[in-house]
């Protein structure tokens, strides 16, 4: 048989894009109001709810080239990694940075504060909270001479460095003098910095240098390794840390300085306060578990005096410990912050409420929403049937006589109600509809033909 080529049909875009299963502009229409309310109330949520932690934190750290300069740049680069910017401020130590984060008129928000800096009733009083101590800072007494000292009482007369004002070391050492029943005109106090003070020591320019110090200072060890300078031996250290409960009894193990040289020669007895991370109660709580995420990985690997995950920790602080930092210390980080960004797990903690509000206010809108879009759709159709029963009203009202100029109008009714109805845009979902009322006008038609026909 000889192929019969059928003529191609070629459409428009246009015409494409009507011979869809959906109506997107009227599911815009039906669904669009509901879209444009929750993205409302999300957005005033998000504003106004609980405001959004800031991308900045102004730090307080120590001395340059200090322990705690050394760890607050390691905490910058671990809080950059989730675009947090910890803006550093170098200080004279503990004891500074105790009063920058206590100054309501300070940018200062958090810093390294070693413990023993005040106490409990103190802190609170200037809206102080503890993140949790960090590590031990053993007190160093570092002396020259031949003989060895055994008691406190034997400093008296000696010139002794303290550090300078902004370190805590000062404040805890006159407390040790007062145990041990001794005033501050029983020694001459200097208050050199930490590096100037051990030249002064070696140049025997002065008897004794106190310091507190992590064990991984250069400068610690220098001292710990010179000939002719010896180490005091706290053999009462037990009863220091019954009586100062924010200090702890620590051994300075034989030989953990350097085993072939066996330094030291034997084991020493330190009393210790800890590193506190401290804040001002108005530091955003979704930035604690941040900043105790970066502690863990950080101080959270063991040392001479600390075991492996010892450190950070809730005790060893006379400051109140953050709400915030005492769930993070008894369940880990935030649910969220365990799998997602920080921002991400951020903004789904915070607007949580607002969620289950949408959710349970979806639910009744997708009962009726749905209909709603349907009825559009058809509506379209069906307002033609009034049309159509318009049409019939009009040719059965009348007389014999004037059905046929009647029936005439009619007729040029339906060619205009048709021709409209082909027009039409539908989904193909609902054609089925459109071709109804085609057949319905068709079957209109006929009768009135057969009404006005002689």
């Amino acid at each position: 048989m000889p192929n019969i080529s059928r003529p191609e049909i070629k459409y428009t875009r246009m015409q494409k894009f009507k011979f869809t299963l959906f109506s997107f502009r009227d599911i815009l229409i039906a669904f669009g109001p509901m879209a444009l309310m929750i993205i409302l109330v999300c957005g005033i949520a998000y504003k106004w709810v609980d405001p959004a932690p800031p991308d900045v934190i102004d730090f307080s750290a120590g001395q340059e080239n200090s322990d705690y300069a050394g760890f607050a740049k390691r905490y910058a680069e671990e809080l950059a990694k989730n675009k947090i910017a910890l803006r550093l401020q170098n200080s004279e130590g503990s004891q500074e940075n105790l009063q920058k984060i206590s100054d309501p008129d300070s940018e200062i928000e958090i810093g390294f504060v070693q413990s023993g800096s005040t106490d409990e009733a103190e802190a609170e009083s200037k809206g102080l909270v503890s993140l949790g101590s960090l590590f031990y800072e053993p007190i160093w007494i570092f002396y020259r001479g031949n003989k060895e000292l055994t008691s406190i009482s034997q400093l008296k007369g000696k010139t002794i460095n303290v550090g300078t004002d902004g370190m805590g070391v000062s404040r805890l050492f006159k407390q040790i003098l007062s145990v041990n029943g001794m005033q501050e005109s029983d020694v001459t106090l200097q208050k050199m910095a930490n590096t100037p003070a051990s030249i002064a020591l070696l140049a025997d320019k002065i008897d004794v240098l106190v310091m507190s110090s992590a064990s991984d200072s250069p400068l610690l060890q220098t001292l710990l390794r010179t000939p002719g300078i010896k180490l005091f031996d706290f053999v009462q250290a037990e009863a220091y840390s019954r009586r100062f409960p924010f200090l702890s009894h620590v051994i300075l193990p034989r030989g953990i300085v350097d085993f072939g040289k066996d330094i030291p020669s034997r084991d020493y007895h330190l009393i210790s306060p800890t590193a506190t991370l401290v804040a001002h109660e108005s530091l955003h709580p979704a930035l604690i578990g941040q900043l105790l995420l970066a502690a863990q990985k950080i101080h959270g690997g063991a040392g001479w005096f600390r075991k492996q995950g010892e450190f950070p920790s809730d005790r060893y602080t006379e400051i109140p410990v953050a709400a915030q930092a005492e769930k993070f210390y008894k369940n880990g980080p935030p649910f969220f912050q365990r799998y997602l960004s920080f921002w991400l797990a951020n903004f789904l903690e915070r607007m949580w409420v607002v969620i289950l509000a949408l959710g349970a206010l979806f639910l009744p809108l997708s009962k009726i929403i749905p209909p709603l879009y349907v009825w559009r759709i058809r509506s379209r159709v069906y307002r033609w049937y009034g049309q159509l029963r318009l049409v019939e009203q009009a040719i059965d009202d009348v007389t014999e006589d004037q059905r046929k100029t009647v029936g005439e109008q009619q007729l040029k009714r339906l060619d205009e109600i048709e021709d409209t109805v082909n027009r039409i845009s539908i989904p193909l979902s609902y054609a089925e509809e459109l071709y109804g009322l085609r057949s319905h006008i068709n079957f209109v038609r006929k009768r009135v033909q057969a009404l006005v026909s002689p």
